[in-house]
């Protein structure tokens, strides 16, 4: 379908995409990794997520965008406090909360669905196609595509055929999550219609990446500058945000909220049989992608994964899966500051 109804800023993985697209929108990710004046301290708390504070700086310095509206997702606390504080700041735009269940069962999968069907409506007051099923599931369609091409993708980087590795991979995340599933779709074929990237010499140690905010490719480059191979990742700026939507039955709606509750879950998500599963996850993935060893990277602050992050060194002590930790305020600084450690950690596990 055709996207003429101007530009929808969102700042969560879980953000619902295929309906922002479906309503003749074009989805725009507000990322972290722009430089600009440090102003959200004067709205928000110093021990708040950098994430979040490097969002409000963008709009504070007028780096975004024009925007038909904003999308919050009700994730977290600090994302709350971002939506609080954008009304503040952009009293002029139009803006919607809406909240995100942190289970998947058949309750919380039904309100979720009455949730993204208030979202359609806002997105039609705000100038918005009327969504209808033929609309929502042609835009399904278009992400699904973008969702195999990056499997696609990501498993040319693991064999290290990617020109540019992990961190042409990780550019390609950040530009599909700022262009429309068209435009994606027809870059995403470019890349892997170019011949493979054949490298001489040994391969670095493969390791495991998990966390959230890591949008910057300069920081991939890093890892493996430090000897590192990244052969998968699990990341809101990475893979989260593009996984499959399986639909189940006739109501779009509902196998849209189905599949944004199932997909790979931050540590804000959690399963409601297995309640302390993010470390199991995390150490079965880690097996799976044949990795030696797991590098965590959070933003500073970030309470869901203090609170879950114990539990994920168990997990990976049991299955003997080195593990190092990672904390940034997303920035480049703040992850070249543990260049040391990487080489260190990559080292122990040659």
């Amino acid at each position: 379908m055709s996207v003429n109804k101007g530009v929808i800023g969102f700042a969560c993985a879980y953000t619902p995409l295929p309906l922002i697209h479906a309503a003749g929108f074009a989805p725009y990710r507000i990322l972290p990794n722009v430089d600009c004046p440090d102003q959200a301290g004067r709205l928000l708390h110093d021990n708040l997520c950098p994430h979040v504070k490097r969002v409000l700086d963008r709009v504070m310095s007028g780096m975004l965008p024009d925007l038909k509206g904003m999308v919050f997702m009700n994730s977290c606390d600090s994302m709350r406090r971002l939506y609080d504080a954008w009304k503040t700041v952009r009293v002029d735009m139009n803006i919607v909360l809406i909240d995100l269940p942190s289970v998947s069962t058949k309750s919380s999968v039904g309100f979720f669905r009455d949730e993204l069907e208030r979202l359609s409506r806002t997105l039609e007051q705000w100038g918005g196609t009327a969504i209808d099923d033929a609309a929502l599931a042609g835009s399904i369609d278009l992400y699904n595509r973008v969702s195999s091409l990056f499997t696609a993708l990501r498993e040319k980087a693991t064999r290290s055929e990617l020109k540019g590795d992990s961190a042409a991979l990780q550019e390609a995340y950040n530009k599909a999550s700022i262009f429309s599933p068209e435009e994606s779709i027809e870059f995403l074929e470019a890349i892997l219609k170019e011949g493979a990237d054949i490298k001489q010499g040994e391969s670095g140690v493969p390791v495991y990446l998990f966390g959230n905010m890591l949008p910057e490719p300069e920081a991939f480059t890093l890892f493996e500058s430090c000897g590192a191979h990244i052969v998968s990742d699990d990341l809101c700026t990475g893979s989260r945000l593009f996984a499959t939507i399986e639909t189940v039955d006739d109501d779009r709606l509902r196998n849209l909220a189905r599949g944004i509750l199932r997909r790979p879950s931050c540590a804000r998500t959690f399963s409601a049989e297995r309640p302390g599963s993010l470390g199991d996850d995390v150490a079965t993935a880690a097996i799976n992608a044949g990795a030696r060893g797991v590098i965590g990277y959070t933003a500073k602050f970030c309470d869901p994964y203090i609170a879950r992050l114990p539990g994920v060194w168990e997990s990976l002590k049991r299955e003997g899966i080195p593990f190092l930790l990672l904390e940034g305020d997303c920035t480049l600084r703040s992850i070249g500051q543990h260049r040391t450690r990487i080489e260190a950690f990559v080292e122990m596990m040659r």
